[in-house]
């Protein structure tokens, strides 16, 4: 009895913490032309002469600090015992494979494995919430460069974005009521944050995009693609569940590179705002991720942490990500059905 295939695809992750690896990481993710969306002879310059050989050996030692001796990196660990719950929710009837848009394992490996099993189709899911082109649109185009110089082709389908989903909703929240929501003085919602070039280059219309303050307030037919949109739609939908008032939260965007304007507001400029406005404790979500990672479990747990103390904050708590809770699984099985 044939098949279906489900890819899981994540971003990605060194296969060591050692700089060596970090280094063919950053090459390969940075050198991806919907990540560093500038022509080819300015990111080969900008990434292979500047980034990776700077940026590789600091990173190499963030990504020892939260490497576990027995299961490794964060993110791989997670998405692997995702793949498994959910290769156990389906059943015989579907074959479940792992992917990493940059390094291991490969989408080339895990469409190879589908492709051996004799598969009747292949429903990709990239596990980013919100879509991004630099993200699920990177996912999707090397899905399709792959398949497309196969002799037969399966009916192939792409999840586009979740970032509604009500399940994922409802884990996030029960994930911050474990720490007790009401005992904080302010939440943000912290996303991977974007260059603005590229939500510009998401409004087809090109007159509706950072046109106006409150563009990203609500989705419309005009940024239902949006990042910004559909991130601040997710944090909405949290908000709600929890019932937190829009005074109490805060969207703001982590992770910037480089001196070019990018989504905002920034979260350092949002931790420097509430120490100054005399808040303490700070909740934060990273809607962004499905699974615990650097930019989770170091930049926010240690780094904000850190800098909000510098500021005369006390506290910055984050909630953990979506992981290996049985109801993530019910909304990728949901997905999927």
């Amino acid at each position: 009895m044939s098949k279906k295939g489900i890819l899981l695809v994540n971003l990605g992750t060194p296969d060591s913490p050692s700089v060596p690896d970090v280094k063919k990481y950053l090459d390969q993710f940075l050198m991806d032309e919907r990540v560093i969306d500038i022509p080819k002879l300015n990111r080969t310059l900008l990434v292979k002469g500047a980034i990776v050989p700077f940026r590789s050996p600091k990173t190499a030692k963030l990504y020892t600090e939260i490497w576990d001796e027995q299961t490794g990196s964060p993110l791989l660990y997670y998405s692997v015992l995702q793949a498994r719950m959910l290769q156990d929710k389906l059943g015989d009837g579907y074959q479940v494979e792992l992917a990493m848009r940059y390094q291991n394992p490969s989408i080339e490996s895990g469409l190879a494995k589908l492709k051996a099993a004799l598969v009747e189709s292949i429903q990709v899911i990239p596990l980013f919430p919100q879509y991004a082109s630099a993200s699920t649109g990177s996912v999707m185009q090397l899905v399709m460069e792959l398949v497309s110089k196969w002799p037969t082709v399966p009916p192939i389908s792409f999840v586009n974005s979740f970032h509604d989903n009500e399940l994922m909703i409802r884990v996030f929240a029960d994930n911050a009521r474990k720490h007790q929501v009401e005992s904080f003085d302010h939440v943000l919602f912290s996303f991977h944050g974007l260059p603005e070039r590229q939500l510009l280059k998401c409004d087809h219309t090109g007159s509706y995009c950072l046109k106006t303050a409150d563009c990203c307030q609500t989705l419309n037919d005009t940024n239902k693609f949006c990042y910004s949109a559909q991130g601040h739609d997710t944090a909405r939908l949290i908000a709600k569940e929890l019932g937190l008032a829009k005074e109490n939260y805060t969207v703001c965007f982590q992770s910037r590179l480089g001196k070019e304007p990018w989504v905002q507001p920034y979260t350092t400029d949002v931790l420097k705002r509430l120490a100054a406005e005399g808040k303490k404790r700070l909740l934060v979500f990273s809607p962004a991720f499905v699974a615990d990672c650097l930019e989770t479990l170091y930049e926010i747990t240690v780094e904000y942490h850190e800098e909000f103390r510098t500021l005369g904050g006390e506290h910055v708590q984050l909630v953990e990500s979506l992981n290996d809770n049985p109801l993530f699984i019910d909304a990728l099985a949901g997905m999927v059905k």
